[in-house]
C-alpha cells in the first residue's frame, strides 16, 4: 500500500471518529437543556434571548457578582464596605443639590441686564 492510500484511510477513520464524537456531544448538549439549573444559567448568560440583555451580560453585573462572592465569608468587610457606599451616595447626593444650586444661580445671574445696559 502506498503512502497516499495509507493517508486516505486514516483520514478517513479520523473523520467517522469525528463524527462520531459530534454526534456524542449533541446527545449530551441535549441533556443539559432539559436540566432546570442549567435552563436557569443559560437564560442568565444569555442564552435564552428575551425582552432586553441578559442579566449577567453588564460588566457591572459581572463586578457586583464577583465581589458578592469574594466577600461572601467576611460580613466585616461587607459591613465595612456598605458604610463607605452610603457616605460616598450621601455625598454624592449633597453634591448634585448644590450643583443645581449653583446652576440655577448662575442662569439667574446670566439672564439678569448688567449694570450698563439696558433691558
Amino acid at each position: 500500500m502506498s503512502r497516499i492510500a495509507q493517508l486516505e484511510s486514516r483520514r478517513r477513520i479520523l473523520i467517522a471518529r469525528c463524527e462520531l464524537q459530534r454526534a456524542e456531544m449533541a446527545v449530551r448538549v441535549g441533556e443539559l437543556k432539559n436540566e432546570p439549573l442549567a435552563r436557569l444559567l443559560l437564560g442568565a448568560l444569555g442564552g435564552a434571548r428575551r425582552l432586553g440583555a441578559a442579566p449577567l451580560q453588564q460588566p457591572i453585573t459581572w463586578v457586583v457578582a464577583i465581589a458578592g462572592l469574594l466577600l461572601l465569608r467576611r460580613p466585616r468587610q461587607i459591613l465595612t464596605l456598605l458604610g463607605l457606599a452610603r457616605s460616598a451616595v450621601s455625598i454624592a447626593a449633597k453634591a448634585s443639590v448644590a450643583l443645581q444650586v449653583f446652576g440655577r444661580l448662575r442662569s439667574t445671574l446670566a439672564r439678569r441686564p448688567r449694570a450698563g445696559e439696558r433691558a
